[in-house]
């Protein structure tokens, strides 16, 4: 990751168990951050000091004992962003990455820690560079539904719907009538497929 370059995790969905999260703060002290946390029957709340920035990683307890990182993080500090995207591969989690450079924005939809979408966005243009797989049929989506990646797949839908409202608002400011047909109609099968599995 370049220096300069900001990053935003939204909608992050990483697990942990307890040793682990004390297993991550001896590693962001070896890194040399100055960090301290606090706790209470809900939650943990390790706070990172980064230069004059302080970020504070949330971790709300689930009812297994397991504790789920939460919440959108704006990064600015190279290692420490390269710290937390080897996190979420290396938890198999879910996570948005925004990555702000200049007049650009790479954003990645990471699902299981793979990268299964990566969009350009550059002033009024946006642009799919990357997309894994095509759209589920009817019956894969009732097979994903009644394994136990339904949830999981539910999740990824609406953070990518949640990118098609944005591309969509992008294309009405720029007055751009085809990209916004073929937005709405990108939302259209969205939203099919968010209806057949909440349904």
């Amino acid at each position: 990751m370049n220096k300069g370059c900001e990053v935003e995790y939204c909608n992050l969905e990483l697990r942990f168990s307890r040793r682990h999260i004390q297993q991550l703060i001896k590693d962001l002290i070896q890194e040399g951050y100055s960090l301290y946390w606090s706790e209470d029957d809900a939650s943990f709340i390790l706070s990172i000091r980064t230069g004059r920035k302080l970020v504070k990683l949330r971790f709300q307890q689930m009812k297994n004992g397991e504790y789920k990182m939460v919440g959108d993080y704006m990064i600015r500090d190279p290692k420490l962003a390269e710290w937390l995207e080897k996190l979420i591969n290396d938890t198999r989690g879910h996570a948005v990455v925004k990555r702000f450079k200049e007049q650009h924005i790479l954003v990645e939809n990471i699902l299981f820690g793979e990268v299964i979408r990566l969009v350009e966005v550059s002033g009024f243009k946006t642009r799919i560079l990357y997309q894994k797989g095509p759209i589920l049929s009817a019956e894969e989506m009732q097979e994903m539904f009644d394994s136990n990646e339904g949830e999981n797949r539910l999740m990824l839908l609406r953070l990518e719907i949640d990118l098609e409202l944005d591309q969509l608002r992008t294309a009405i400011r720029a007055c751009d009538k085809e990209a916004v047909h073929a937005s709405k109609e990108r939302m259209k099968r969205l939203s099919h497929q968010l209806f057949m599995l909440e349904g």
